[in-house]
């Protein structure tokens, strides 16, 4: 065996989500982000495209994106919709990270890779930052706003008009304990079929 599959296993099974507001002051230092981004862009890829694309939010950069997120909730959610909850969690959120990253997607020119496998390779990164924040002790949130798939998003990122921004990844120290969490077993998912 070329690595330790138990240590493999443990960080895939102790990855978890944690928002946040569960989030501690201790910052993540720009090397750790930088490695984080590094083996985001080892995620398979159909055609070697590599159609991710980072920007990262930090120190006063995290204020651009709350305001603007802000901003944007209330310009395009009719009033009858607009919750306090909700416009309260994107001012605060990017404030209580140490680091947002916008991971988007980067539509190839000529089209002849599926979209949906252009957003299957992005994931594929995004689960890669998942592991590897896990593998530093850090807590990690992939948000999905109804309004990152905007073109006020797409305007706000530089993005073009066939790109998308699929995730607002908070990252930071816990300042909780580590979650437990569980899934089904096996045969509730799963059928082997062999003739």
């Amino acid at each position: 065996m070329r690595f330790n599959l138990s240590e493999v296993t443990e960080l895939i099974r102790e990855r978890r989500t944690i928002v946040p507001e569960q989030f501690s002051d201790r910052k993540v230092h720009k090397e750790q982000l930088e490695l984080i981004l590094n083996n985001a862009q080892w995620a398979p890829t159909h055609g070697n495209t590599q159609p991710w694309r980072f920007k990262v939010f930090m120190e006063e950069g995290r204020e651009k994106l709350s305001d603007f997120l802000a901003k944007t909730y209330l310009d395009i959610t009719p009033k009858e919709n607009q919750k306090d909850k909700s416009l309260a969690k994107l001012i605060k959120r990017p404030l209580q990270a140490s680091a947002v990253i916008a991971v988007s997607m980067k539509r190839q020119e000529t089209e002849k890779i599926l979209e949906i496998e252009e957003i299957e390779a992005v994931a594929c990164a995004i689960q890669n930052m998942s592991l590897t924040s896990t593998a530093y002790g850090l807590g990690f949130f992939w948000s999905t706003p109804k309004l990152i798939y905007t073109p006020e998003m797409n305007t706000f990122l530089g993005l073009e008009e066939k790109d998308k921004c699929l995730a607002l990844f908070y990252i930071g120290y816990p300042a909780i304990a580590w979650p437990k969490s569980h899934r089904k077993p096996l045969e509730y998912t799963t059928e082997w079929i062999t003739q």
